[in-house]
């Protein structure tokens, strides 16, 4: 018989999303003959009784099952010898708060497929949460910006955006933004306001479900180049923002010759960093960029100390990189208590949206706030992969191993060792056993 595991998700009382939806286990179990083992859940958007009802079998114990999925990590003390796992592994990047989850998955000779390295031939990721992340990272960015306007003593239909989780739907959402959208063309914005300028760093998935949203508004589209050369010009009195898309090209420039894009990826100690001479344009930043150490930062301490005067008031960071493109990203946040507020001229951190300084949103599990909607997306991709998944044999050499292309670029251990596209991950590794 071939089991699957779907493990119950307990990081925090926010994640309520699954791997595999019920209609699509029945289908897996109706056209495959594989059953799913799902451990009870009180939390889980989709409940005990939907999985029973796809042919699934609640249970707590998932040791029969040779495949076994969440979306988050897993506690380290739950792995199994020999079992496959399919999640966010967050360890690609070298996240010391994960290595020593992958040593006890590598000392148990356990198999890892993370769902962020499922690519196509293109590199382009196929199962992703990202649009959701940049749909309900929008609507909390656009929620911030409204709120710290009302501190400030400017009363705008903004104030009255609410927080994702708050609507029932994306679709809701979108109804009810539509309706506020239609305020704000009747009332427009203070002129004291000035132009309001959102800029959008990035351009992939996330970026763009977070411009699904913001399209919604009554907008203007202009380069960033475009929004240098008009800016003296530009207002948002009849209710007009402006939207900026900012590519790798408008973040860094070369230290020698032209910009190459290839050659950034690869070579990123050959530029520095640009971004900052878009910032006095700019009053909210949405931020999807992917990010490591290797590249420069958009925002940094040091220009906000020496800018009091920017214009920038609220960053949407999307990619909640702790102190990473956005220096000032110094912790994640829930949709409890979404975002912070950094003072340069102080360079201290308080709690919450303030009138003052620039306010951070950091929820770093966003998809949370869509979790039926997300999920079902999620699923729909992932059980085309499963069937092949649950028969390989594993004990094969990985040159022998079949398995569907994406998913082998995706496995990041065999049998308890890093695949050759994963070797580099042994400097992180030996770091932290240093």
């Amino acid at each position: 018989m071939n089991i699957i595991g779907i493990r119950r998700e307990d990081k925090n009382e926010w994640e309520r999303r699954v791997p595999l939806i019920p209609n699509h286990i029945l289908n897996l179990s109706n056209d495959y003959n594989i059953t799913a083992h799902v451990q009870p859940s009180e939390l889980r958007i989709f409940k005990d009784k939907d999985y029973k009802s796809g042919n699934a079998i609640i249970k707590e114990n998932l040791s029969e099952a040779s495949v076994v999925l969440a979306v988050k990590e897993i506690p380290i003390e739950l792995f199994q010898k020999d079992k496959t796992y399919i999640f966010f592994s967050h360890t690609i990047k070298g996240q010391d708060y994960n290595m020593d989850m992958l040593r006890r998955m590598m000392k148990l000779k356990c198999n890892l497929i993370d769902y962020e390295r499922i690519v196509d031939d293109k590199h382009q990721r196929l199962i992703f949460f990202g649009k959701y992340a940049g749909l309900a990272g929008m609507i909390e960015t656009l929620y911030a910006y409204g709120q710290k306007l009302k501190l400030r003593g400017y009363s705008t239909p903004l104030e009255n955006v609410k927080q994702a989780y708050e609507y029932s739907s994306v679709e809701d959402a979108k109804e009810q933004l539509s309706e506020l959208a239609g305020e704000l063309r009747k009332q427009g914005l203070p002129k004291e306001i000035g132009p309001v300028v959102v800029g959008f760093a990035g351009y992939g998935n996330v970026s763009k479900g977070a411009q699904e949203i913001f399209d919604i508004l009554l907008h203007k589209i202009l380069t960033p180049e475009e929004l240098k050369e008009q800016y003296d010009s530009l207002t948002s009195e009849d209710g007009v923002l402006y939207k900026v898309v900012f590519k790798e090209e408008h973040m860094v420039t070369p230290i020698e010759g032209d910009f190459e894009l290839m050659e950034y990826f690869n070579h990123p100690e050959r530029y520095k960093a640009n971004f900052h001479t878009w910032l006095p344009y700019i009053n909210v930043l949405v931020n999807c960029i992917y990010w490591t150490e290797d590249y420069p930062r958009l925002v940094t301490k040091e220009y906000l100390q020496n800018h009091l005067e920017c214009p920038l008031s609220v960053i949407g960071d999307i990619s909640c990189d702790i102190d990473g493109s956005v220096e000032i990203t110094k912790k994640a946040t829930y949709p409890d208590h979404p975002t912070f507020t950094y003072h340069s001229d102080k360079n201290r951190f308080t709690d919450e949206t303030t009138a003052d300084g620039v306010t951070v949103m950091a929820v770093d599990n966003l998809p949370c706030e869509f979790p039926k909607e997300s999920s079902t997306e999620f699923s729909n991709v992932l059980k085309d992969f499963i069937p092949e998944v649950v028969v390989a044999d594993f004990n094969l050499s990985f040159d022998d191993l079949k398995l569907p292309p994406p998913i082998k670029k995706a496995l990041i251990l065999h049998r308890g060792k890093l695949t050759k596209d994963y070797q580099y991950m042994n400097e992180f590794l030996t770091q932290e056993n240093q």
